[in-house]
């Protein structure tokens, strides 16, 4: 009777971890071969994945140097192939084959569900041709009026905050992207609507919930459901999701009775124009109502993807900015001057102006070169691949594509620490590797909102820029950078703002 209650237990065992026991074995055969850190049996590298945020971050980039230009880790059963060479980016990121997110992704599930982020196949493919007439130039054209609009409410506030010997940027930054996307993409004024849960809850549940995605993922043993119900983060993570999950239904809920009596008639075809004229809410609205393509749960989904992506990532980019460009008072003083030289109606700011800032473009490319807003991301080969230098890597590996490491190699960004947006003049890009700057990622799956981006932080920096001299107190000596869902510093940015004579 034991036996039997035993060779039933192994074969419960086989069919529940067969995937993880496959890749196993697959580790054993082929990944050895590749360089990888100190292993102790059994566990591989557990031991440091178990210590804080910002040493894991600086173990991570440690390896990157020592073994580029790849090299694998393993924990227990699970194993990831780190890629951080350009040559081996473009293989990967080029080909749709490879388009499957790795699997940790999953965990985002409980929030973001299957949205653009996180979906493949079929479903992603859906889901862009739906999303993509939202960042259509005649879209983004009038999204900078809420840009502007914005920034001069994020002015006043610092304004106001000029006086102390410093201010803390990044809870102000966040409250401006948020509300920021609010009104753009969703169609929503975060000041005005009837909102449950306060736009400072969403952004606190966000920082929480990225903590535990890299709790959980330091411990691969929670990855799977059927162990993480068993820990008081899964709990934590339910409260948190429902914080998340509140916010954005009511994002739903009050543009969709608006949504209701602003269409007419002459807007019920759904063809490309008229795609093309509507923000981001309003098109999936739309694609509910009259095509059938997405119900309520998938229009969730991307509202919830598009209200952290839209927010998180360039709110840490234009923090980083400030303080970079606050630490450089020569590169302050010409990005001031071209402002001064463009942008000669301040009231008028427009997407031609904003394409004329040569000079800020090349800083915003170097700010994203330092501090890529997601620092790495993770793909499922779906074929065997043959690396740049010589390796094998069988379908259903696991890759982590290291985008920071790739930005900061000597090879590529000479003196890579410092700050140079001269690296980003033509003559000095032109023999540049492709995939050699990937802050976007690259390929089919690049960021759909890159434009969006870039417009937003060209002007949030004419506004700041035209009212204030930026003084250093936070340094990238004093910044600690942590492991998380997007960039962090493990403290709030600090920057000095010396209102000018002349206010934008």
């Amino acid at each position: 009777m034991i036996g039997l209650f035993v060779i039933a237990f192994i074969i419960l065992f086989v069919f529940i971890f067969y995937e993880d026991i496959k890749g196993f074995i697959y580790a054993k055969i082929y990944l050895h071969k590749l360089p990888e850190p100190p292993a102790r049996f059994f566990v591989g590298n557990i031991s440091s994945f178990l210590d804080t945020p910002e040493n894991i971050f600086k173990i991570l980039r440690k390896w990157g140097t020592d073994y580029y230009p790849i090299y694998h880790t393993w924990v227990a059963h699970m194993s990831a192939v780190n890629i951080v060479n350009p040559y081996d980016f473009e293989i990967i990121m080029s080909n749709m084959k490879h388009n499957t997110k790795g699997y940790f992704y999953h965990m985002f599930h409980n929030w973001l569900g299957t949205g653009l982020l996180t979906s493949e196949g079929n479903k992603w493919q859906e889901r862009r041709k739906i999303l993509t007439p939202a960042f259509h130039f005649n879209i983004l054209k009038e999204f900078i009026k809420v840009f502007e609009a914005e920034t001069k409410n994020l002015v006043d506030v610092l304004m106001k905050e000029s006086h102390k010997p410093y201010v803390a940027i990044t809870d102000l930054i966040s409250d401006f992207t948020l509300d920021t996307i609010g009104e753009t993409a969703m169609g929503t004024n975060f000041k005005e609507e009837d909102i449950k849960v306060s736009g400072r809850d969403y952004k606190k549940a966000i920082h929480e919930i990225g903590k535990l995605y890299v709790y959980r993922l330091s411990r691969p043993w929670l990855l799977y459901n059927l162990l993480y119900v068993f820990v008081p983060q899964y709990f934590k993570e339910k409260k948190l999701v429902k914080t998340l999950h509140t916010f954005t239904t009511n994002v739903i809920s009050n543009r969709q009775k608006n949504f209701r009596t602003t269409k007419t008639e002459s807007e019920v075809d759904f063809s490309y124009s008229k795609r093309k004229r509507l923000a981001m809410l309003d098109l999936l609205l739309t694609a509910k109502k009259q095509e059938g393509c997405i119900d309520d749960d998938g229009i969730r989904e991307e509202v919830d993807t598009f209200m952290f992506e839209g927010h998180d990532t360039t709110s840490v980019a234009i923090s980083y900015a400030l303080m970079l460009i606050a630490c450089h008072r020569d590169i302050q003083d010409r990005i001031y001057e071209e402002i001064q030289q463009v942008v000669t109606d301040s009231s008028q700011l427009d997407y031609q102006t904003l394409q004329e800032l040569k000079y800020m473009e090349m800083c915003i490319k170097e700010v994203l070169r330092m501090y890529p807003s997601v620092p790495f991301i993770a793909r499922i080969l779906g074929e065997d691949i043959k690396t740049h230098s010589g390796h094998i890597l069988k379908t259903g590996s696991l890759v982590q594509l290291h985008i920071y490491d790739v930005h900061y190699n000597p090879d590529i960004y000479p003196n890579p620490k410092t700050f140079d947006p001269d690296r980003f003049l033509p003559e000095n890009s032109q023999n540049r590797h492709n995939f050699a700057y990937v802050p976007f990622s690259a390929g089919p799956r690049n960021c759909i909102g890159q434009k969006f981006a870039i417009l937003e932080i060209k002007t949030v920096l004419c506004g700041i820029l035209s009212a204030f001299i930026l003084e250093p107190v936070d340094t990238p000596e004093t910044v600690e950078l942590i492991t998380d869902v997007v960039l962090r510093s493990k403290d709030n940015i600090k920057v000095k703002f010396v209102p000018r004579k002349t206010v934008y």
